[in-house]
């Protein structure tokens, strides 16, 4: 006889297990622990096997539509899933092998989607780069390509589907953006082809296709006048020790605020009046020459950080840096828009006009202490010792300057052609 739902739904465990059987080779097999499990016997090339076709209720005797209202998804019951089964008999197809030929089709594609190649790619190609960096650009992946192209085969992808994806941060006034995915797109592409996963990088058919991006500089002031005046709202600055020592070292380091804010104890050497650490941007050494001023600011603060890790603690976890909001924040509570006047990073751009225009300092010298990682004439590669003494001098005369300018003395003109 045929089963029923009633009896299936009634069905107790026993010590062993049993089989309960409908028709054409389906029974549900009850175990011990109270299991239903469909299963279907058949023959193929004169041997019997056995076919799993998931447990009850989650697969229910009979389909049906999940939603009788909508008739939207229907839910195959195991009558279905047994007679889709016999359909490949007939047709000289083992249900057991065609399985498992589907689930290595499925895994071979999900292993070449998208989405774990670029995975793949910033694990094992990013190694060198900042774990914010690397944040960054998985997050961006995940906003804007994942749920779009993550599942797709990635050699199966067409030029146009991409930009298909790709316009839609465009059309949010995103310009940067959507060239920086594409950017990392492309390099996610080149990988699969170095890998054996795609032919070729189909990035590179959508060149022009997205609006031209306008490159936004960090806003700075270059002005004497105006590094006057923010020299002495620094000075006035009354918030916690930390970013007040920080926001006074900034202008006369005019390093990176990232590589400002980890400064650590260990890679400062007051006596020798040197800072050297390892810049994760250009994969560098790099030396910062102390001026006495700056001595003087890491003295000030030393006993109150100096037996952590970090020059600049976190707030609320003094294991940890200080915020990478916490310099912008503080010009902005000085009155200062960071969007249009000034940002930590503008230190650097501040430095590099006014040194150069004011204070005639060679060009390479700036380009050396900024760690701008150029070769010179000759080919050779950047070294952090190059022109030491020279910068020295510099960032002594530099934060000499800015006192000057601060107390309001004579503003030096530009030098003459």
């Amino acid at each position: 006889m045929a089963l029923t739902d009633t009896a299936i739904r009634t069905a107790k465990a026993k010590d062993k297990a049993y089989k309960l059987y409908d028709e054409k080779g389906l029974f549900l097999q009850v175990t011990p622990n109270g299991g239903k499990w469909w299963r279907f016997k058949y023959q193929f090339n004169g041997k019997e096997k056995l076919l799993s076709l998931g447990t009850y209720p989650e697969v229910p005797l009979a389909g049906r539509w999940q939603d009788p209202e909508t008739k939207k998804i229907w839910i195959d019951g195991a009558r279905d899933k047994r007679d889709n089964a016999r359909a490949l008999i007939a047709n000289d197809i083992d249900p057991s092998e065609n399985r498992k030929a589907h689930k290595k089709t499925k895994d071979g594609i999900l292993a070449n989607s998208f989405e774990v190649i670029a995975r793949e790619w910033i694990a094992t190609k990013m190694q060198n780069k900042s774990d914010g960096y690397q944040k960054n650009l998985l997050r961006r992946f995940e906003l804007y390509l994942f749920d779009w192209i993550g599942s797709r085969a990635i050699s199966e992808i067409t030029a146009p589907e991409l930009l298909d994806v790709v316009k839609r941060i465009e059309n949010q006034n995103k310009v940067e953006t959507a060239y920086r995915t594409l950017q990392a797109t492309g390099q996610v592409f080149r990988y699969a082809v170095q890998t054996g996963r795609a032919l070729r990088d189909i990035t590179s058919d959508l060149r022009g296709a997205l609006t031209p991006s306008v490159t936004k500089h960090m806003p700075s002031f270059t002005e004497p006048q105006q590094v006057a005046e923010l020299m002495r709202a620094i000075d006035g600055f009354t918030g916690t020790l930390t970013v007040q020592t920080a926001l006074r070292l900034a202008p006369l380091v005019f390093v990176r605020p990232s590589e400002l804010r980890r400064a650590k104890w260990v890679d400062i050497d007051l006596e020798a009046g040197e800072w050297r650490y390892f810049v994760t941007k250009t994969k560098t050494e790099h030396i910062v020459p102390l001026c006495t001023q700056a001595i003087k600011l890491l003295k000030v603060i030393h006993p109150f950080s100096g037996h952590g890790e970090f020059v600049f603690q976190g707030g609320h976890n003094p294991d940890k840096a200080m915020s990478e909001a916490a310099i912008n924040a503080a010009l902005r509570r000085m009155g200062y828009d960071t969007k249009t006047e000034i940002t930590g990073h503008g230190f650097r751009a501040m430095a590099r006009t006014i040194l150069h225009e004011r204070l005639s300092i060679d060009p390479h010298i700036i380009e050396h202490q900024l760690a701008h990682a150029v070769p010179d004439n000759l080919g050779n590669a950047y070294n952090r010792t190059k022109f030491l003494d020279q910068r020295k001098a510099m960032m002594q005369l530099w934060a000499d300057y800015l006192d000057e300018l601060k107390a309001g003395a004579k503003v030096i003109p530009f030098k003459q052609a």
